[in-house]
């Protein structure tokens, strides 16, 4: 499909220059986009990378420029009024139709690195690839259940739960945006620091590890959150 950019798309609060370290990160009042390519890029299930192969000029954008993408559009965009504007918007700005199946188990399946969807008939419904945890923090085997949803969340960083953290480092808050280290959604189980969730890094997602949480990119995480509820049973298996 084709597509003209606009001038409102140019002008949208982009954060150009986002920190590497966890900590710097908190100074932060928001953790958007770092620019148009990779707000696209999230918009059409894709890379940075991929869009700017199809598009050489998008390295130096202006408006009324035509865009070549991936054929996206969500089937309706009639989200719940129960949903918060700013998440109604997110889902907007990442394609995310407002029809979605229900989902009545989730299942995450190590070996796989994949996330499955079941609804009530145990019919898969949707599959999501995905990151499950590493040798340091294991995915937690087992059967858990969702106690919250939490849309553009904020992310508290404590230093004592990561095996990796600088001495040096201390508790911190980042706030909101798709680049948050748990991206735009947390689904947060009954285990204690665990859950699933978004990631400002789609392009790692099962090329990399986790702290032992399952993670999604921000298309698929926002997706999963519109289909699932607490009553939604999850599964992790080896």
């Amino acid at each position: 499909m084709t597509m003209v950019l606009k001038d409102d798309a140019l002008a949208a609060d982009f954060t150009p220059d986002i920190p590497a370290k966890i900590v710097d990160k908190a100074t932060l009042p928001n953790l958007g986009y770092r620019d148009i390519v990779e707000r696209l890029a999230e918009r059409f299930h894709t890379t940075p990378q991929i869009l700017l192969a199809l598009n050489p000029a998008l390295k130096a954008p202006q408006a009324g420029m035509e865009l070549r993408l991936p054929s996206l559009i969500p089937a309706d965009r009639a989200y719940d009024n129960s949903l918060s504007p700013q998440w109604r918007d997110t889902l907007a700005t990442l394609n995310i139709s407002a029809r979605q199946p229900q989902a009545a188990k989730i299942v995450v399946d190590k070996s796989e690195s994949l996330l499955k969807v079941f609804d009530a008939q145990n019919r898969v419904v949707a599959q999501f690839p995905a990151t499950t945890g590493s040798d340091h923090d294991p995915l937690p085997i087992g059967q858990w259940a969702i106690e919250a949803i939490a849309f553009l969340p904020t992310f508290h960083y404590n230093p004592d739960l990561f095996w990796d953290a600088a001495e040096s480092d201390g508790k911190a808050v980042l706030q909101p945006g798709p680049n948050n280290p748990v991206g735009v959604v947390w689904i947060d189980l009954d285990k204690p620091h665990y859950g699933i969730h978004g990631t400002p890094e789609p392009a790692r997602i099962g090329r990399s590890q986790s702290h032992g949480c399952v993670r999604l990119s921000n298309w698929d995480a926002a997706r999963l959150a519109q289909m699932t509820s607490t009553s939604t049973q999850v599964i992790f298996q080896e």
